[in-house]
């Protein structure tokens, strides 16, 4: 007997009269290829449920779809965005992912639309199994999701962030003096400066170094770990849902779970503690959801999973982020000359500039965004997920057709495909700090760039990363004349996988601008916080 005819074996007696024909195995087999038929037509097939196109697909004849590089990606799907339009529609396998590379697609779909995109595609390994269904990065479009969402946008919109920016200029300052003992070790100043800097403000913990803090050691392996577990085909639950079920399946993951829960909830009643002493501790996310929690209906796993996402999600990316910014004005000598030459006329190097100063440095703010512009630290962004088909409402384009993306179809809005968009920014491929600048001389406010994401996923901590970047950069450019060291190899585009690689793909050097001896004086009295 087959397996298909063991199958109808099993159906109840209570249907006495059902005859199994002999060629039962045909017939059922010819339904699976028909099956399988529909998933590949559906992958294929040029237009959604509505009758409208997909958006244009570059051809391929790969059975598995189509075929990325696994190093520079971006730059493959920057080709096909020139030569297709500003959205496309590729394969894997069988699933069909749009990708957006265009300035005004990413404003009207993931902005405007936004609320079509705020859901996420499964991710089994990392957002189950690896995270329980914790992190705020991974969740569906749930209530859950939303509860955690408020929370964090409640404490940090930008006037909650100012609150913030003492211990940033505290702990910036660090770096200053970091570079002036050992200018070789900058990584360590850099990294050690997110990593302190988050876990204040996340736990109101102080961590002196991250090089040797356990706590710290341990956030920075599970950060590791996620992206690990993201590469693709890394865990084949991902591909054959059923395996999640499977006890023996994923203990690795699962003991990571376990091993995220004791430390957050550690941290969370680190400060439990402190509060309940009257411990003066200054301002954190875990005292001020200890103080609200029932505002927002969140259980404490929840509270201790949202402060150890402070640390996932910001501490690569605010090092590398930095890095980009001290990079390009080692890169690009005469814009560097131009910052210090504003920072001279506003500050002088007899007084140390601080956030107080910031309205009246145009130049340098353009500087970060066009470095972050020029080399954006997520390039290929992240995924989102369709919930819903809004059918001709969704998108219409200049080539006079409509098109649709279905329900539950993955997107990706491309920063470096967007970043290269010549109709808003034009020469693209050149380092042009001055078209952030207005005929006045003030920012504009008519530009910007999708750094943080889009639409209900943006980033809710882009206020806080955004101060961190502009003090830490705005101290080193006011000390230190940077270049880039002509024998060591450079990759510019290092940084651009959102984190801090072991070897730094620069090498920068750092010359004075001010005495060393006044330097360190004024350095040993600016702010400090503990």
């Amino acid at each position: 007997m087959s397996p298909l005819q063991s199958f109808f074996a099993l159906i109840p007696l209570e249907l006495p009269s059902l005859r199994i024909p002999d060629n039962t195995q045909l017939i059922l087999s010819a339904v699976a290829c028909l099956g399988v038929v529909r998933v590949i037509f559906w992958a294929y097939s040029p237009n959604s449920k509505s009758g409208l196109p997909l958006p244009p697909s570059p051809p391929t004849w790969r059975l598995q779809g189509h075929l990325l590089p696994l190093h520079k990606p971006f730059l493959t799907i920057a080709g096909w965005i020139d030569e297709y339009g500003p959205l496309i529609t590729i394969r894997s396998r069988f699933e069909r992912i749009v990708i957006i590379g265009r300035y005004k697609a990413a404003v009207e779909i993931m902005e405007n639309q936004g609320k079509f995109l705020a859901d996420r595609p499964p991710m089994i390994a990392a957002g189950e199994m690896f995270s329980g269904g914790m992190s705020i990065a991974f969740i569906p479009f749930v209530d859950r999701f939303r509860r955690m969402r408020r929370a964090l946008h409640s404490h940090l919109q930008p006037k909650a962030a100012e609150a913030y920016q003492p211990l940033q200029m505290s702990h910036a300052k660090n770096v200053v003096l970091g570079v002036l003992d050992n200018p070789h070790n900058v990584r360590h100043h850099v990294v050690t400066y997110a990593a302190t800097t988050i876990m204040k403000i996340a736990f109101g913990k102080n961590t002196p170094t991250s090089a040797t803090d356990s706590e710290v050691i341990e956030m920075h392996q599970m950060v590791g770990m996620v992206g690990r577990i993201l590469r693709p085909g890394a865990y084949l639950v991902d591909s054959i849902p059923w395996l999640r079920y499977l006890p023996w399946y994923g203990r690795d993951l699962k003991l990571w779970f376990e091993r995220a829960k004791k430390l957050n909830l550690g941290l969370l009643n680190r400060v439990r503690e402190q509060m309940q002493s009257n411990e003066d501790i200054g301002p954190s996310f875990a005292k001020y959801m200890l103080e609200n929690s029932q505002s927002y209906g969140l259980a404490e796993t929840e509270v201790a999973f949202l402060g150890g996402a402070f640390f996932g999600a910001g501490s690569d990316t605010t090092s590398a982020s930095i890095f980009t910014v001290l990079m390009a004005a080692a890169y690009f000598p005469e814009e560097q000359a131009k910052v210090q030459a504003e920072l001279d006329a506003v500050t002088g190097r007899h007084r140390v500039p601080t956030f107080a100063d910031q309205g009246s440095l145009p130049r340098l703010q353009a500087f970060i965004s066009e470095a972050l512009r020029w080399r954006p630290v997520a390039s290929t962004g992240l995924a989102h997920r369709t919930t819903k088909e809004p059918l001709a409402q969704m998108m219409i384009w200049s080539n006079q057709e409509n098109y649709c993306i279905p329900a539950g179809t993955t997107v990706f809005g491309n920063h470096w495909s967007i970043s290269r968009d010549p109709d808003v920014y034009p020469e693209p491929y050149a380092f042009k700090p001055q078209r952030w600048i207005n005929e006045q001389g003030g920012l504009r406010d008519d530009l910007k760039f999708f750094i943080y994401g889009f639409g209900r996923r943006v980033c809710p901590g882009q206020h806080v990363a955004n101060r961190s970047v502009f003090i830490t950069a705005l101290l080193i450019i006011w000390a230190y004349k940077l270049t880039l060291d002509p024998t060591k190899p450079l990759e510019s585009m290092g940084f651009m996988a959102g984190s801090v690689p072991d070897v730094l793909p620069c090498t920068l050097e750092f010359e004075k601008r001010i005495p060393e001896t006044e330097l360190r004086n004024m350095m040993q009295h600016y702010p400090e916080v503990v």
